[in-house]
């Protein structure tokens, strides 16, 4: 999968508005499908796949940004699929432990002594090899999830799972863990898949986790409903395909949504009113937030 990376340039207001300036220019940018971003200074980068890149999006987007005199200029360049996370695929990520009960390891930099280390009674440990896809728990929005998960385990043991926007498959393999009988996941990027059946093979689950390749679309070829829904997604995304996932969920299941901002929530909870589900629980860290939808068919 293709990417655009993204140069902003923020002038026209006082330097002590330059945080503020970057925090709402990234919300606005997410909002029009970006992925993730790099912060430098008083510079933003930001990457957006390809496919969705769209320039008259990003400006309707940033012009909503909300403080006077502000101008944000860009330069965009594609990203070849060789480099994309080369350098942080290299250097490698810190084991993530998450409520003391979950602990993600890179299973390319972490040795069997420093793995057995991780491995203390009643936790779990999951390796992830990262190569070209999202998804590790470095980032707050996977991290909540899994504690989500973690929440409503007993729906999870022996249940059934939808992965949406499967990245390195590290939902799946947390789901898997946690005892799901079944779990079905599918990424609109086919390094994303390729990466999430490597995962679900490295923790043999491989024989729980099956993972297809498209987007919302492919749900049409699944039979299957579901216990539990998670998607980490950016919000257009999750506004758009939220009928999708609904037409999957077994009565009373549940919808776990991240990889938007606290403002998006409104427009979340309306969406899902209006499709018959009614938020149970919220989780918010760093402005990012998770929220979890209860669906009455």
């Amino acid at each position: 999968m293709e990417y655009v990376a993204v140069n902003f340039e923020i002038t026209g207001i006082d330097k002590n508005l330059i945080q503020t300036a970057s925090d709402l220019l990234v919300d606005a940018a997410s909002a029009a499908g970006f992925e993730s971003f790099e912060t430098e200074n008083d510079n933003v980068t930001g990457y957006i796949r390809k496919d969705i890149y769209n320039p008259e999006t990003l400006d309707n987007e940033i012009a909503s940004v909300p403080l006077e005199g502000i101008n944000i200029s860009y330069t965009a360049n594609e990203v070849e699929d060789a480099d994309w996370n080369s350098t942080w695929e290299d250097a490698g990520f810190e084991p993530i432990s998450i409520n003391d009960k979950l602990v993600i390891y890179d299973a390319r930099h972490t040795d069997a002594t420093q793995i057995a280390r991780l491995d203390g009674p009643g936790v779990i440990t999951i390796g992830i090899e990262a190569k070209q896809a999202f998804g590790t728990g470095t980032h707050q929005t996977t991290r909540m999830v899994i504690s989500e998960f973690i929440k409503n385990k007993e729906l999870i043991k022996e249940g059934s799972i939808l992965d949406c926007g499967c990245g390195t498959g590290i939902l799946s393999i947390a789901a898997a863990k946690l005892g799901a009988d079944s779990i079905t996941g599918y990424d609109i990027d086919e390094w994303s898949v390729n990466n999430s059946r490597h995962n679900a093979m490295l923790n043999g689950e491989q024989d729980k986790i099956k993972i297809l390749h498209g987007d919302a679309s492919v749900l049409e070829t699944i039979n299957d409903k579901f216990d539990i829904v998670a998607a980490n997604i950016n919000r257009n995304i999750l506004l758009n395909d939220m009928p999708g996932f609904c037409s999957k969920m077994k009565q009373n299941a549940i919808l776990i949504l991240s990889g938007f901002y606290e403002t998006d929530i409104p427009l979340l909870i309306e969406k899902a009113a209006s499709l018959n589900m009614q938020e149970t629980d919220r989780m918010t860290e760093d402005e990012w937030a998770c929220i979890v939808l209860k669906y009455k068919a």
